[in-house]
């Protein structure tokens, strides 16, 4: 008997909606060997039959025992003949890998990946324990090398595993691995779902890279795209049949005004299939621990939330414009995930905060763990944009912080790679523009400029760490205040490179200023590994004083003091604590290892008094130099 491997089965999905009249049609599967020339191709070897569901499948048996049908590596397409009598030659759809040469064409060409059992790569690690603080680092395998160029995943997982770990992350969300045939689409415009993208390498080389990342205790996220699909049509699913309602919604409701982009039809059997089917893929064949589902809010409104606004009446959310078929997929993948893999991490991109999203399905919720908190970056750009420091509003900002729904998981962060694009600035250029081409070095003037954007850098990451979510979440570069914005090579660069990648230099050079906030990050990161804050119930804010410009706030049993004044310094400031005793400084962004001044005793005991201070127990003093934060622990 052949094994299960030596047999071969694809499948083409028919019009649901024509297949009375599409039965005189015709698909055929078309095989090249990858020995011969393009001429060679046979369109009429492989005849597909339609089974009861109406799904075009094949099942070719194998050569020989232990010799499959197709040899690995073959190229494949699949001819059709519409009722028109019209051919039309498509990619298949479930196809796990493409490769484009542009040499010859632009368009993909699928290939059969079935590599012999002996050169398979075998998983060594298993995933580590799901993490109940996260801390995920956002990174894109192509952008992930100083050269100007595409890196790889051997690359990656070379060069760029080490430095997550060693910052303290213990999660990775990977982007743009779904292949997508525009490169500047940031991965968002996806041609073909089950392949893994081969710019950056083959199937083997990203297994490796997971491996490798749960080796080093890290969770792989892959960030999905069930939102919309890439509009091509010769390496992608649109017009797939020749009709414009296969996968998705035909006319207007197929097509995204402003993605350019089509819409799934989430009322089709077969569309959930197909899409629930990839989320099990991915983690079977690849074992990622997990996904982060993009554009959430399209998914779940029938406006997809163009030019719409929430001001969280529940009108908003469960009136006519949502989305019936695409929130019920969404429990339906949360559901299926979670009771597959128990394990398993979904975080939902949605801008318009709907209620139970992060409350499992079977209580009547969407069923994502975490939802991430959009609001929270928007609010650092307007103020770095639109108000000088004295302007902040105290107030303002620990409500946008903390403003989050109770008993549904937050994942905080002051930019993604949203704000790394061209187009906008990161935190880092908001806050020290083009001196951080003059001015970043420790052998030149230490200016106003510099020194007001380190200090807040540390200072705006640190609050939203601690306060904003039960997880965290920082883009690749952006931890030590990369530079430069990220732009792909398109035709309106030059199809350049120069801003397609991460300048590890500058971070690695000890003459410049860009390793102190790379070390605030790590001393974050790792102070949260061994306290927790993020898994802890939320703060308790005891201070927002706008005159003094301070922040005091407890969480996890560590207290946390911000003084965003900027000139006021503030001894013996008195600051309450809800539990007695001896406090001691855990970190202090006034270190000069993280670029600060040392005018902070970093040994100094600090002790409560037994008076109610800001609705705590206690009061202790302490000193806290202007735009400076201090985080507080309790000595056993």
């Amino acid at each position: 008997m052949p094994s299960p491997r030596d047999m071969t089965t694809l499948a083409c999905m028919s019009d649901p909606v024509a297949r009375s009249h599409i039965g005189s049609g015709h698909r055929t599967l078309s095989r090249l060997s990858s020995s011969v020339t393009s001429d060679d191709w046979n369109r009429a070897s492989h005849p597909m039959k339609k089974n009861e569901f109406g799904v075009w499948e094949i099942v070719i048996p194998p050569q020989s025992p232990g010799v499959p049908a197709i040899p690995h590596d073959s190229k494949l397409k699949i001819s059709m003949i519409l009722p028109s009598r019209e051919r039309i030659e498509r990619i298949p759809a479930w196809i796990r890998r493409v490769t484009q040469d542009l040499s010859k064409s632009p368009v993909y060409d699928a290939r059969f990946w079935n590599p012999p059992k002996e050169s398979q790569y075998v998983f060594k690690n298993k995933s580590p324990p799901k993490p109940k603080s996260v801390r995920i680092y956002e990174a894109h395998v192509g952008i992930a090398s100083a050269e100007p160029k595409v890196a790889t995943y051997t690359e990656f997982t070379a060069n760029v595993l080490p430095r997550i770990h060693a910052l303290g992350y213990n999660t990775i969300q990977l982007m743009a691995i779904m292949e997508h045939a525009y490169y500047a689409s940031f991965g968002y415009q996806v041609t073909s779902f089950f392949a893994a993208s081969s710019r950056y390498g083959t199937p083997d080389e990203l297994k490796e890279l997971i491996d490798t990342a749960h080796g080093l205790g890290i969770t792989v996220l892959l960030d999905i795209v069930h939102s919309h699909a890439c509009k091509n049509v010769l390496d992608g699913l649109n017009l797939f049949d020749g009709s414009d309602h296969l996968y998705f919604h035909e006319g207007s409701k197929g097509r995204h005004e402003l993605w350019d982009s089509r819409l799934f039809n989430y009322g089709s059997h077969e569309v959930l299939r197909f899409l629930l089917s990839n989320l099990r893929f991915w983690v079977e064949e690849y074992h990622f621990d997990g996904f982060r589902f993009d554009g959430v809010t399209s998914m779940m409104y029938t406006h997809h939330g163009i030019g719409t606004g929430f001001s969280g009446g529940y009108h908003e959310y469960f009136g006519d414009s949502v989305d019936l078929e695409g929130v019920v997929y969404l429990m339906l993948a949360n559901d299926a995930m979670h009771t597959l893999f128990p394990d398993i991490i979904t975080i939902a991109e949605d801008v318009s905060g709907m209620p139970l999203l992060c409350v499992e399905a079977e209580k009547g919720g969407v069923g994502f763990d975490y939802r991430l908190s959009m609001a929270i970056p928007d609010m650092w750009i307007k103020l770095l944009k639109h108000k000088t420091d004295d302007q902040w509003d105290m107030g303002d900002i620990v409500h946008t912080l903390t403003n989050r729904r109770h008993q549904e998981k937050s994942i905080a962060y002051a930019e993604s790679h949203d704000q790394a694009l061209v187009g906008d600035k990161t935190l880092a250029f908001w806050l020290m523009d083009k001196e951080m081409y003059t001015n970043m070095s420790d052998l030149s003037e230490m200016t106003p400029v510099v020194s007001r954007g380190i200090a807040l850098h540390k200072m705006i990451r640190l609050l939203v760490h601690s306060l904003g979510g039960e997880g965290y979440l920082n883009f690749i570069g952006n931890e030590f205040g990369h530079p430069e914005w990220l732009d792909f090579p398109r035709e309106g660069n030059g199809n350049s490179f120069h801003y397609a990648r991460r300048q590890w230099t500058i971070v690695d050079d000890e003459l410049l200023r860009y390793k102190y906030l790379n070390n605030f990050d790590k001393a974050m990161n790792h102070l949260d590994a061994q306290y927790q804050w993020l898994d802890a119930p939320q703060a308790y804010v005891s201070l927002k004083h706008e005159g003094d410009k301070v922040v005091v706030f407890e969480r996890a049993g560590l207290v946390f003091v911000f003084n965003f004044h900027p000139t006021n310094s503030y001894s013996d400031y008195r600051v309450g604590v809800d539990v007695p005793g001896e406090y001691r400084i855990v970190l202090s962004s006034d270190d000069k290892q993280f670029c600060g001044f040392a005018n902070i005793d970093v040994n100094a005991k600090f002790f409560t008094t037994p008076l109610e201070w800001n609705n705590r127990k206690n009061w202790m003093h302490v000193y806290v130099p202007s735009r400076t934060c201090i985080v507080l622990a309790k000595v056993n």
